[in-house]
Order: structure tokens, then C-alpha cells, then sequence
């Protein structure tokens, strides 16, 4: 069932899709958001509890017109100087975004995963969001008249994962801290799976989640797919490798160099950042 990861990324995901490349501290799907950027795929809405890096390197690549999260940062570090420089400078294109909370992500994947039309809960109460999201909207429950939050369902047009294994069939062995990869997963109309492995059987592990093969339209074996975060039983998170995108991110010429070398072609084209101070140039 494995393709190589460059066909399965031309197969399932499209200009102007809404794109869930999700993961929580491991297993971030980084080589696949690489090879977007790679193909030059434009207009997506990217979607995602926690971006971090791979999505700053995304929206400075201007594959992105919006952007759904509930937090954004490059851990450990700081900003996503790509991401700030899209929403206040419009640089390379404008990004729209649309803020929750990491609950209401969650509850909006699982509402998407259960084909329901939108998930309720207690949060956002005394918060911005509500004032400032259109797409949170308070509801009264029937039974006992508490005003609660509700938001829509999530259901991405393609959700892309990394995990440990698959087996020959496309089942689906992840393990270690989870996310809501496997919600994400459910709610979508199309799964792209990359791993570190394809075996012939899946051996148990505790604390396991499996996808079925029949949930997941391809699998993509891409070993050290999730670094610079870290796969569970494979390696290591690189920290060297956060603390390196500061400098690479805050500066639209250094961003340029690096996209350069990714794609192998040139940039967009720069103009000095009025937010951030020059970092690398005339060295």
C-alpha cells in the first residue's frame, strides 16, 4: 500500500484545501508539510491545534490563505516570525486566521469524526475569542438551561499524520504522547499517513492508537519524517534544530535562502521585515 511520499501528496491534497497536518510534541508530520511546499500547492486553509514550525515554514512559502489553530509558537523558543509577518504585513500573501481554544479544537474534531454537526462545552467563557470568532456561538442547554459554547465541526478535506509503523494492509501504529491524530483522522475526508516503518504485522504496544487501513487512503514510509520533533522509539527530539528556525524565520532573506535550498528554486521576493531586526545580512 506504500507510495512514495511526492505521489501520495499530489494525489490527495489540492489547491485550495483545508489541510489538518496534525501532532502534539512527536511525530509532526514535518516531511510532508516540506513536500507541499515543494509542489507549490496554494490556497490552503491549514489547520492545526499547535503550529509550529513546519507551518511557519509553510505560510512564508505562501501556501496558505488561513490558518485555523489554538495556539502558535515555535516551542521552546519563541515566535513564528512567518506567521506574524503574514498576518500584520501581509508577506508573501495575507493570512486569515481563525483562533480557539485547544478544547474546542478538539471538541471540533471529534463532532467532525462522529458526523455531528457541531460540539458543545463549557469553555471560552469570559474569554476574547468569543467576541472576536464568529464561528464560536452559545447555545442553551434543553435539559438544563446553562448557556454553553458551541462550535462548528471540523472536517479537513485531507488530514496528514506521521507515526511509528503501518502495516502492508495501512493499519496504523502510533504511540507515546497522542494528540488528536487519530480524531483528525476520522473527521476527513482523505488520511495520508506517513511512518517511520512499514512491517508485515503490527506488534503490540502499549498504549497504542491504530487507524484501520480502511480509513486511510495512503501510506507514505518516510523514516526521520517527523524531525526535527521526535518519533517515540526512533530518535530524539533536535533542539538545535528550533533554536536554528529563529534566526532563519525572523529574516525574509535568510527564509528566502532556506526555501531556496528546499525547493531548489528562488524565493519570494524579499523586502526588508519592518518588525523584526536584520539577522545574517552582509555576513
Amino acid at each position: 500500500m506504500a507510495v512514495p511520499l511526492g505521489e501520495a501528496v499530489g494525489q490527495l491534497i489540492h489547491d485550495g484545501d483545508t489541510v489538518a497536518l496534525e501532532g502534539f510534541t512527536h511525530l509532526i508530520p514535518v516531511a510532508a508539510g516540506q513536500e507541499i511546499i515543494r509542489q507549490g500547492l496554494r490556497d490552503l486553509t491549514l489547520v492545526r491545534m499547535t503550529p509550529d514550525i513546519v507551518y511557519d515554514q509553510l505560510i512564508g512559502a505562501g501556501c496558505a490563505r488561513r490558518l485555523v489553530f489554538s495556539w502558535g509558537g515555535n516551542p521552546g523558543v519563541g515566535s513564528l516570525h512567518r506567521f506574524r509577518d503574514a498576518v500584520t504585513h501581509g508577506w508573501p500573501v495575507p493570512l486569515e486566521i481563525e483562533e480557539h481554544s485547544h478544547a474546542g479544537m478538539a471538541n471540533r474534531y471529534v463532532a467532525g469524526a462522529s458526523g455531528l454537526p457541531f460540539a458543545v462545552l463549557r469553555g471560552y467563557a469570559g474569554t476574547d475569542l468569543m467576541g472576536n470568532n464568529p464561528h464560536i456561538k452559545t447555545i442553551t442547554c434543553p435539559f438544563t438551561g446553562q448557556e454553553l459554547a458551541a462550535v462548528p465541526a471540523l472536517n479537513p478535506d485531507v488530514t496528514v499524520i506521521h507515526a511509528q509503523r503501518a502495516d502492508t494492509a495501512g493499519n496504523v501504529q502510533l504511540w507515546g504522547i497522542t494528540g488528536i491524530q487519530k480524531e483528525a483522522a476520522l473527521a476527513a475526508d482523505r488520511v495520508l499517513v506517513t511512518v517511520e516503518e512499514e512491517v508485515a504485522t503490527l506488534e503490540p504496544v502499549p498504549g497504542q492508537v491504530i487507524l484501520p487501513g480502511r480509513v486511510v487512503d495512503a501510506i507514505s514510509v518516510v523514516p526521520g519524517g517527523a524531525a526535527p520533533s521526535y518519533a517515540h522509539g526512533y530518535y530524539e527530539r533536535d533542539n538545535a534544530a528550533y533554536k536554528a528556525w529563529d534566526a532563519i524565520g525572523r529574516d525574509r532573506d535568510a527564509f528566502g535562502a532556506w526555501l531556496a535550498d528546499l525547493t531548489g528554486a528562488a524565493g519570494p521576493s524579499s523586502s526588508p521585515d519592518p518588525d523584526t531586526e536584520p539577522v545574517g545580512r552582509g555576513a
